[in-house]
């Protein structure tokens, strides 16, 4: 990766900045995107690069082979794969603000061959570039391939042959369970949402592979929930308490939803503001979880709340003994690179503030928490108990 970025935490919005068919006109372009928080400029053109590099955003390429769901990689030779990347790549140039190429959305398990060619281009022409690729979720339709979604028989088997088959650069993959959820009152649909961050984690650490989690910020469907500024919250904190390394937001723009950042008639929404707030934290935070290490992941308190999720991991952990609060609960641990710990706590609830009394273990002593006020670390006063507002995350440290 270009060291211009080495410590990025991409906060992507899920867009096309002229549209994914090249046509969109945005009265709220790159500037706007900027001012929401983000880091990342989404998916661009090589003209949209200067502003980008005003507004220091790293870019994501859109090509425009890619404008027309006639294009397949499947459908390519091992020598037309080169040539396009290569025409990508010379197209471009050099611009500093170029951090990745987006390669395909969603493939399955029948593209994999021909996307490992690409990528493998993509490190041969351009190799301090990443190659983009987002894949189905959990809930995606499995079985033959070319017959269902994923192409396999589970949802494990499509994250191992992705990695295996395609040798990409991290993981990178989308839910939208939270939304549908219905503010977390359909337990079954929450279940799904964790299950899917334990499963993307797992394949993830096996291959010393970055992960990266596309959520939402937008009513997807009108029978969902639009957003609230807890479900954006909680979206974004189980992200990091995970461990992964990017949240994205599917999507920044209304495709006729009445409830988007921003609207079918280009206004800023209230959803904006609410997001703005969201990535502010996660510009302060994500830089900090960049030099962790994910070592745990529990939950505590979802067998009263939600017993159909009580098979979830619970605690005690190494850092952590034991949590007691009303409000489900998930626990991050981490350890930075000279094995000191940190935890991430979560309140699980989109309804409800969570007061939390904790026992730690030994190792973390009485930590101190992370301000996303100021971005220092600040001492717990006495045994007070911690306070999460709905869907809040809170990083602790040994003190």
């Amino acid at each position: 990766m270009d060291t211009k970025w080495a410590n990025l935490f991409p906060i992507l919005p899920w867009d096309a900045q002229h549209g994914f068919d090249g046509k969109g006109m945005r009265r709220h372009g790159l500037k706007s995107i900027a001012d929401c928080n983000f880091t990342m400029a989404g998916f661009v053109y090589p003209q949209d690069l200067a502003a980008c590099e005003e507004l220091n955003l790293a870019a994501i390429m859109y090509n425009e082979e890619q404008r027309t769901a006639a294009f397949r990689w499947i459908d390519q030779s091992a020598e037309q794969i080169d040539a396009i990347i290569r025409r990508w790549v010379e197209r471009v140039g050099n611009s500093p603000a170029v951090y990745a190429y987006y390669i395909v959305d969603e493939p399955g398990s029948q593209d994999f061959h021909n996307l490992g060619l690409a990528v493998a281009a993509l490190k041969k022409y351009a190799p301090d570039k990443l190659a983009y690729i987002n894949l189905f979720p959990n809930y995606a339709t499995m079985g033959e391939p070319g017959k269902s979604q994923l192409g396999t028989a589970t949802y494990e088997e499509h994250l191992e042959r992705f990695v295996t088959e395609v040798n990409p650069p991290f993981i990178s993959y989308d839910s939208y369970q939270v939304q549908y959820s219905q503010d977390a009152r359909e337990a079954d649909k929450m279940e799904s949402y964790y299950n899917n961050l334990l499963q993307v984690r797992a394949v993830a650490l096996r291959h010393n592979l970055p992960f990266w989690q596309i959520v939402s910020p937008m009513q997807i469907f009108e029978r969902s929930m639009p957003p609230t500024p807890a479900t954006m919250l909680l979206q974004a904190y189980t992200t990091l308490a995970a461990g992964g390394r990017s949240v994205g937001w599917f999507t920044y723009y209304s495709y006729g939803s009445s409830y988007a950042p921003i609207d079918d008639q280009g206004n800023k929404t209230w959803i904006w503001y609410y997001l703005a707030e969201t990535n502010r934290q996660l510009q302060i935070i994500g830089p900090v979880m960049n030099a962790l290490t994910s070592t745990n992941v529990y939950f505590s308190g979802l067998q009263q709340y939600a017993p159909v999720m009580e098979h979830l991991p619970a605690l005690p952990g190494a850092f952590v003994v034991k949590l007691e609060s009303e409000m489900p609960l998930m626990v991050g641990e981490f350890e930075d690179e000279k094995k000191l710990p940190y935890v991430m706590l979560v309140n699980l609830s989109p309804e409800r503030t969570a007061c939390v009394t904790a026992i730690w273990q030994e190792i973390l002593g009485r930590p101190e928490a992370l301000s996303v006020g100021d971005g220092v670390f600040h001492p717990i006063p006495g045994n007070r108990p911690l306070w999460l507002a709905p869907g809040m995350g809170l990083l602790l440290r040994k003190s």
